[in-house]
């Protein structure tokens, strides 16, 4: 069995009192958490008894129907109250049940209660770094939720404080996913709202999720992405490179043979790349590049919308000197490297033909193949019978 929202009522946005942290109202509710249970023979609850002081001058109709689902507690939905997943028990026409956490959320000295949230996977973007980039949806739909899935609880609960929502959370990461996943999706089959949430930027990039999207779609769950910060496009709009074709690979191999590997097949993609990577390895990734890459333009972007940003651009050789000896290498990095110097993104023969020119001006085919395949990431062959057809006057009959 789920509980879910009956009827949320929009409420206007009061001032927030205290200084800021938003009051709850008082419950009513307080004699429901001394009701203790009566069992039968075999220990399952069939009713629940009261406190003396609970008495029927102290309860409403809602009381009744609240009291109604405490029979289901050893069925299987108490963990799921319990955890809070589907424990937002409404009233028809009186909004939140009472001793129910508040779905509100603060924002511009007011608190504002959030829209009903139907059942399904909710992928949120949160803020990479500056907590005033969440947005508004972004707000609401973590306020609302039954249910908030999080790499890191500790990191998730500043967000959530700064807001005043008060939701809870359940870690989700790499280590653990394997576990938590299928209880996510037991909530979701429970008709509960669930919200996935990265320490930073938007789930599923460069952060665990993948599958449990995945997973959520094949059974039939509703999954929508509320989209929003992303280091990703952040460093890439920064960089003053190439924007009209770029690849993300992540962060690269921690090992240098493995790196050099991986590096040496980047080297064939006709794009500007975007890299993660982390402050020790920051200097020997530079240099790994750099023999790689060649002399390519480039970007570390460091602490991106926090007070100490950073953005520092050059060749990869120069940058892999500066960060050696005297770079600041702490905080989140992010690498955007450009593509091959006039190398053409889109693959156009004509900008290839204008490398072959050139390179045949100083050199033989052969040479002017070699450094050509080098720069652009094609394929000898294509380059040595476009060469001939330059060297002959015409592509269409290099033999003449």
């Amino acid at each position: 069995m789920a509980i879910m929202w009956a009827n949320v009522r929009q409420v206007k946005a009061r001032p927030v009192a205290d200084g800021g942290r938003a009051t709850p109202p008082k419950s009513p509710l307080d004699c429901l958490a001394k009701a203790s249970p009566q069992s039968d023979g075999e220990g399952k609850p069939v009713s629940w008894q009261l406190p003396a002081e609970c008495t029927e001058d102290s309860r409403n109709p809602a009381d009744d129907l609240i009291m109604g689902f405490l029979p289901a507690w050893s069925d299987g939905f108490s963990d799921a109250f319990k955890e809070g997943i589907g424990n937002a028990v409404m009233d028809e026409t009186r909004g939140p049940a009472r001793g129910e956490t508040p779905r509100r959320y603060a924002f511009a000295g007011a608190e504002i209660e959030a829209p009903k949230l139907g059942p399904g996977l909710y992928v949120v973007a949160t803020p990479i770094g500056n907590l005033r980039d969440v947005t508004l949806r972004a707000l609401e739909i973590l306020a609302a939720a039954d249910l908030i899935a999080c790499e890191d609880t500790r990191v998730s609960r500043k967000l959530l404080d700064r807001y005043g929502i008060r939701r809870p959370l359940t870690p989700y990461h790499d280590h653990n996913a394997e576990k938590a996943r299928p209880k996510l999706l037991s909530a979701l089959a429970k008709q509960a709202a669930v919200a996935l949430i990265s320490d930073a930027g938007t789930p599923l990039v460069s952060d665990p999720g993948f599958k449990l999207v995945r997973d959520a779609q094949i059974v039939g769950h509703p999954v929508t992405a509320a989209p929003g910060a992303s280091s990703v496009l952040t460093a890439l709009v920064l960089a003053g490179l190439p924007t009209d074709s770029f690849l993300f690979d992540g962060f690269l191999p921690a090992k240098s043979a493995q790196r050099r590997t991986r590096i040496a097949e980047l080297a064939r993609v006709p794009a500007t790349l975007v890299l993660f990577e982390t402050g020790p390895r920051l200097a020997p990734a530079l240099r790994d590049l750099a023999s790689g890459l060649g002399p390519r333009q480039a970007a570390v972007c460091r602490e991106l919308t926090k007070l100490h940003e950073e953005v520092r651009r050059g060749d990869l050789t120069t940058l892999a000197q500066h960060y050696e000896h005297t770079g600041e290498k702490r905080g989140e990095i992010a690498l955007v490297i450009a593509p091959a110097a006039g190398e053409a993104t889109d693959g156009e023969p004509a900008e290839i033909g204008d490398l072959l020119r050139d390179a045949l001006a100083r050199g033989s085919v052969k040479d002017a193949v070699a450094e050509v395949a080098t720069l652009t990431g094609r394929s000898r062959r294509e380059l040595y019978q476009h060469a001939l057809a330059l060297r002959e006057g015409t592509r269409d009959d290099p033999a003449d």
